[in-house]
This record gives structure tokens, C-alpha cells and sequence, in this order.
């Protein structure tokens, strides 16, 4: 069976183990001693580092200390993996600091621990930036026997496309949590689907949610937009209550 690493152990790193493990052999690594005292085993970044396909399952704002510190090491044979939430700043920083010789693939599960099941279609970004050893095709067959749905764009489509969706997504979403939004006895429909948007989005961690503004170049202007339009309604409401 062929070997799989995994770089970093949390939420979405357990996700992929359930996806992975009934393919692969998983060699897993993780900087938190708390994994070791809970019987997990976790590997050495050099065994880690040793398999062919290596994906990087970390916060983005560690992805680019993560990819120094691998680089540091023998890569050989090797295509590294992000599962980052935006795209164009993992590969910049994949590109800018991995060698020639190693392959890249930029990808994005669109479901997380929370929404993840083997009962659901699901969708994932996979896009080849720099398929050295032709294992695009392998991972896009195995993703797609879990069934979940392949999307080929190319990351900076991706991050137009994320502004607009996940990024608002979880805006609202914290927005309407820390105003007091809750169940009422008189829910609707359209009510329960908005209280849904604020549960998912709120088990992600906050710094989850500061990186996905931060890190996609597109947000700032769909921010501004939306900030504009929610002050246009307030004046139009205005206007009318006058």
C-alpha cells in the first residue's frame, strides 16, 4: 500500500485521515505533544516527508512557516498538497520556496469536519501547479470514488469565486452570531436555513475566519461592497420611515 503523509493533525487533518486511510498507508506528523499522550501515532517529519504524496493540513497563517521548514529536509519523488482555503497565496508561497523537482497541487476540500459525511456529495477544488510525478490524476480518481466532485480552476479564479461565497458565507455568519441571533418559537423556513449558516460557521475557529479575509485578495473589495449596500438599505429604510 502506498504511503501518504499528513502535516498537521487537527480538525481537517482527521478528515483527511478517514478519506485516505482505506487507500493509503498514512504517515502523520503533528508539532502538538498533546496527539502523543492520546495514543495517536504520529511520525517524525522526516518519515513523514519520506512518502510521495505529502499534504499540508495547517493553519494558514503557519502554511508558510510549514513549507521553510520542510525545505530544510531531502525531497525526493515528492508532491506536496495544501488544503487551504484560498489558493493564491499557498501556492505564491509553495512556488516561491519549494524546489524545482518537487510537485505541487493546490487544493480546497469545500466541506469541513463539521459538513464532511460518506453519505454526501461533496465538492473539492484540485487544481495541477506543477504535476512533476502525474499524480493529479491519481488523487482526483481517489477523491472522486469518496465521492466528491472534482472542480478544475486555477487558484486565482478560486479566490474571485471564495470572496463572494465563502468569505461573505462566514462574515454573516459571525455577524449574525454576535447580535444575538437565535431560535424563536416562531421560526421560518429561510430562519432555521440562517441559523444553520451561523452553527457551521461558528465551529470554525475564529482564526479560520481571520484568515479567510486576510489571505484572499478579493475579499477586501466584496467587504467594501457589502458594507456599502448594507448602508444604502439603512438610508433607503430611513428615507421611508420619514
Amino acid at each position: 500500500m502506498k504511503k501518504i503523509g499528513i502535516i498537521g493533525y487537527g480538525r481537517f487533518g482527521k478528515v483527511l485521515d478517514s478519506l485516505l486511510s482505506s487507500e493509503y498507508k498514512l504517515c502523520i506528523y503533528d508539532s502538538n505533544p498533546e496527539l502523543v499522550s492520546k495514543k495517536i501515532s504520529i511520525s517524525s517529519l522526516e518519515e513523514v516527508l519520506d512518502s510521495t504524496i505529502v499534504f499540508i493540513a495547517v493553519p494558514i497563517r503557519s502554511f508558510e512557516n510549514v513549507i521553510k521548514e520542510i525545505c530544510k529536509h531531502k525531497l525526493y519523488n515528492t508532491t506536496i498538497v495544501d488544503v487551504c482555503s484560498v489558493k493564491m497565496y499557498p501556492v505564491k508561497v509553495m512556488k516561491k520556496y519549494l524546489p524545482e523537482h518537487v510537485g505541487i497541487i493546490a487544493s480546497h476540500p469545500h466541506f469541513g469536519p463539521d459538513s464532511y459525511s460518506p453519505f454526501k456529495e461533496l465538492k473539492m477544488t484540485l487544481f495541477p501547479v506543477r504535476d512533476n510525478y502525474k499524480r493529479y490524476d491519481e488523487l482526483k480518481t481517489v477523491f472522486e470514488s469518496k465521492s466528491i466532485r472534482i472542480v478544475h480552476i486555477d487558484p486565482e479564479e478560486h479566490d474571485k469565486i471564495a470572496a463572494s461565497s465563502q468569505g461573505i458565507t462566514h462574515f454573516i455568519g459571525r455577524v449574525l452570531d454576535q447580535s444575538g441571533v437565535r431560535s424563536t418559537q416562531i421560526n421560518t423556513y429561510g430562519f432555521n436555513e440562517l441559523l444553520g449558516v451561523i452553527e457551521q460557521t461558528c465551529n470554525d475557529s475564529v482564526d479560520l475566519f481571520k484568515d479567510l479575509q486576510k489571505y484572499n485578495p478579493y475579499t477586501k473589495d466584496m467587504m467594501a461592497r457589502l458594507m456599502k449596500t448594507i448602508e444604502k438599505m439603512n438610508i433607503e429604510i430611513k428615507e421611508d420611515a420619514d
